[in-house]
């Protein structure tokens, strides 16, 4: 059974799971589906055609689903999706989609979205991404999973970000960050693999030795582009899934730039 504050508003037409918790003061829209023991603590405002995955908290003074931060929205019916035990802390903010960049902005299952976190339209984040306060993600930004961004970081629209990699607080991203990578700056330098990252979620110690050969031989290498570079180290480490991954990453658009370390001349 659903618990409801008496100063809660739920409009018609709005479905919910079992045993949610809606807490005083809240506001959720007429096509907004909340799973199984969602919690909106209190003053949470859920809006648009919004879908909250299964045993998500969300806290005081966020706002998602209202209308993208896009000068070329009219008011296409579009959608946000918010998976599973995931925490949203106050003041976050997530944004649906746009017609133009796919019509939905999708979070994954088990992220932390810390206080004034913003997730804007069209992004795409997998599982288990924790934004720290006030990080910021542009539109059509694609994070994949295990991803840790600090405080007062800023994505620019369009870029990616790859698994298990690590952004700096403060840091500003202009391009595409490899899986595994760390990356600082007020514009983005990569600054060497998310080792602690790597350990803390148990790689092997070859997968990770394998990984350090293959990024010195990328970044620090002197023969040949970056991307030749990339294809010749893939072979070399064919066995490794961890290189495997980077280099498909950076080998499957040629248009697509990344951040390299400092001084770098690809």
């Amino acid at each position: 059974m659903a618990q409801i504050h008496p100063t809660a508003i739920i409009e018609d037409g709005a479905v919910l799971g079992e045993n949610v918790k809606i807490g005083p003061y809240c506001m959720v829209g007429p096509r907004v589906t909340l799973g199984d023991e969602v919690e909106l603590v209190s003053h949470v405002v859920i809006a648009g055609r919004t879908t909250i995955g299964a045993r998500t908290k969300v806290f005081p003074f966020a706002s998602l689903g209202h209308q993208p931060q896009d000068l070329k929205y009219a008011g296409e019916d579009t959608l946000l999706e918010v998976g599973e035990d995931n925490q949203i802390r106050e003041h976050s903010t997530m944004n649906p989609g746009t017609a133009g960049g796919g019509g939905v902005t999708r979070v994954g299952n088990g992220g932390l979205f810390m206080m004034g976190s913003h997730v804007g339209h069209d992004c795409l984040l997998g599982n288990h991404v924790i934004m720290a306060n006030n990080a910021t993600l542009g539109g059509h930004v694609e994070v994949e999973d295990h991803v840790i961004f600090g405080g007062l970081s800023a994505v620019r629209q369009w870029c990616r970000i790859g698994a298990h990699s690590i952004v700096g607080g403060l840091t500003g991203v202009e391009f595409d960050v490899i899986p595994y990578g760390s990356v600082i700056g007020d514009r983005a330098r990569l600054a060497g693999l998310n080792l602690i990252g790597l350990k803390r979620r148990n790689f092997s110690r070859e997968e990770i030795h394998a990984l350090r050969g293959a990024y010195k031989e990328v970044f620090n290498g002197e023969e040949g582009t970056l991307r030749s570079r990339a294809e010749a180290v893939r072979g070399k480490y064919a066995e490794f899934e961890s290189v495997q991954t980077m280099t498909s990453f950076m080998l499957g658009d040629e248009k697509r730039r990344f951040c390299t370390p400092r001084n770098n001349g690809d």
